[in-house]
């Protein structure tokens, strides 16, 4: 009985520690590994019965982390996870399965795969994200969780994956909460799922966890970074080369296991006329790592923005990380191509990647096209200001972007926050993020969108605290959509008592595309259009205005958009169609930026 009892708590505690993620192995896609995706067994379970008991406590056991089959014709198992229906993975269980489409709850996913282990080389599972609460299991065991959507995260696995034949199985759990990041309310749809790349990398006992190489602060032609290794081992000998600029530099860690250098060379500067990146190695005895990063000096003074010393002007458009065509979450090379290959198309330099960080490959494809990008977490309307756990939450997932896009030479800005209300509460959570961002990353700008406020008199009022926290005054406003008229935005005024510049981080109004009509009807094409024409005229009167991100470039699914045979559930503020077709505003806001291109080129 005592022998019993003690391989009872044995299991107990086996299923039941719950290992941190390890620190996020940089550039995954550098890294030798074996990729997850593809076809995945799946089961929906809105009474969460494969994790809780009929009291609502957790499995130790029985759970469907298990995998469980039965071995004779008595036993008792009411799951088969074998026998469940596939999805392919990345992907959202919305657009997937038709009877999915507005659940939200938990879906198990399973994946079986075969694997061999090598002598000296530990065993990292990545996800690129997965919404909203995860819980991943290797062979039955629990390896650990994560929390956030939109981040990516690891473990290590090495102790529990075996050579031959291993199962994953992941809870994923999309239920909106008060006290989450973002919370129970937004504009958007709240695709559920494994919904980026899935993969098992392979790296040495000590490895190269992370590193940074980029420009010095306030300098032009001394590149700083630094090589951290995965434990605290001194001694160890780290190679970095730029073969184009002549750089192979030997480093030895200290007793950290970190690694720091100062290189004086003359870059040729990334920017959107010439997006040049630098093939980098990073060399140690049993690893080499190969990325591509580029080099550019992004700063404000006054009420200009500057990259590489010049006053700029950001002809951009803001993107929601929706599939073109397909429809549902995007997440592959080809879907970030085409939304950038239209934004570009536009005119554009720069694009707002809203309202969340989005995938690492639609960060490096705008990087390459020279697209500028501004990077933002779900801090999103009316966020538990006061909650320390609502805090930590977002602290982290700001933490997480910032890291794994440090090296990306794309991203100018990193966003806090998007429409929240004023409170002393709010103040403090979000300075304190500024702050935290600034310690993390002291070569970016620092933003978040603002809202402003009607006065007498047709001026419209900028006032927020959190001017102080932030480089560059961004703010949203509806004129001709939410309040005012088309033909009122003529008579705007606008006060922005603040010497820094000034993003339009939103404007807009919905049309469906096809939809044809007088110009001062809603919903249509023409209507969208004007709205356009005359904001644009207004906003060119804003002193200090830097650039523009409209709301929005592809239509994009929203359950708050129920207007039946116009909205359908899409949020139609889009320039395009989600079929991929141009609305006439796009044309406008082309033919602006065109002047606009000519009028910062002279």
């Amino acid at each position: 009985m005592r022998r019993i009892l003690t391989g009872l708590v044995s299991l107990f505690i086996l299923n039941n520690l719950c290992a941190k993620e390890i620190p996020l192995v940089s550039n995954i896609y550098g890294r030798q590994s074996i990729s997850l995706n593809g076809k995945w067994n799946y089961i929906a379970d809105p009474l969460e019965n494969g994790y809780y008991d009929y009291r609502l406590k957790p499995f130790t056991t029985n759970g469907f982390f298990e995998n469980k089959k039965a071995q004779s014709l008595s036993d008792l198992v009411e799951y088969n996870l074998d026998n469940s229906p596939l999805m392919n993975i990345p992907g959202d269980w919305n657009m997937r399965d038709a009877n999915l489409f507005i659940y939200e709850g938990t879906v198990w996913f399973k994946k079986d795969f075969k694997y061999t282990k090598k002598a000296g080389q530990r065993d990292i599972l990545y996800f690129g994200a997965a919404n909203y609460d995860a819980k991943v299991y290797v062979n039955g065991q629990k390896v650990g969780e994560h929390v956030g959507g939109y981040t990516p995260f690891n473990f290590d696995i090495t102790d529990v994956v075996k050579n031959g034949d291993n199962f994953v199985v992941v809870k994923v759990d999309n239920k909106r909460a008060k006290d989450n990041v973002p919370t129970v309310n937004m504009d958007w749809w709240n695709y559920g799922g494994i919904t980026r790349d899935v993969m098992v990398a392979q790296v040495p006992d000590t490895y190269v966890e992370d590193y940074s190489i980029q420009l010095k602060k306030g300098f032009q032609n001394i590149i700083e970074g630094w090589i951290q290794l995965n434990s605290q081992t001194s001694g160890q000998s780290v190679i970095v080369e730029i073969p184009e600029l002549k750089v192979k530099q030997q480093l030895t860690t200290d007793n950290q296991g970190k690694a720091s250098f100062e290189l004086k060379v003359k870059p040729i500067f990334w920017s959107p006329e010439n997006p040049k990146l630098y093939e980098i190695t990073i060399n140690k005895s049993d690893e080499q790592i190969n990325d591509q990063i580029g080099f550019r000096t992004i700063e404000t003074k006054d009420k200009q923005i500057l990259l590489n010393g010049k006053q700029i002007f950001l002809r951009g458009i803001s993107i929601h990380e929706e599939a073109p065509y397909e429809r549902g979450r995007a997440w592959s090379k080809e879907d970030a191509a085409i939304l950038l290959t239209w934004a570009k198309e536009m005119g554009c330099n720069y694009v707002r990647l809203a309202h969340y960080p989005h995938n690492e490959t639609m960060v490096r494809e705008a990087e390459k096209m020279g697209l500028m990008v501004w990077s933002e977490i779900p801090v999103y309307w009316t966020i538990s200001w006061e909650n320390q756990n609502t805090y930590e939450n977002a602290e982290r997932q700001l933490h997480d972007m910032i890291y794994r896009d440090k090296n990306r030479c794309s991203i100018i800005i990193w966003s806090i926050a998007n429409e929240t209300p004023h409170s002393d509460a709010r103040d403090k959570f979000l300075g304190n993020l500024s702050k935290y961002a600034r310690q993390q990353d002291n070569s970016r700008l620092i933003s978040m969108a603002m809202e402003v406020t009607k006065a007498p008199d047709n001026m419209n009022k900028l006032t927020d605290n959190m001017n102080e926290y932030v480089d560059v005054i961004s703010f949203n406003q509806y004129i001709g959509w939410y309040r005012a008229s088309n033909e009122e935005a003529r008579l705007m005024k606008w006060d922005i008592p603040y010497n820094k510049p000034v993003i339009i981080s939103e404007f807009g109004g919905s049309a469906q595309q096809g939809l044809h009509g007088d110009k001062t009807e809603r919903w249509t094409e023409e209507y969208q259009e004007e709205l356009y024409i005359r904001n644009l005229e207004m906003l060119d009167k804003i002193d200090g205005l830097s650039g523009l991100s409209p709301w929005i470039l592809v239509d994009f699914r929203s359950p708050r958009r129920q207007l039946p045979g116009i909205q359908d559930f899409f949020n139609r503020k889009g320039l395009i169609s989600s079929w991929g077709i141009k609305k006439k505003a796009f044309y406008v806001m082309q033919d602006y930026y065109k002047k606009k291109k000519a009028e910062y080129t002279k």
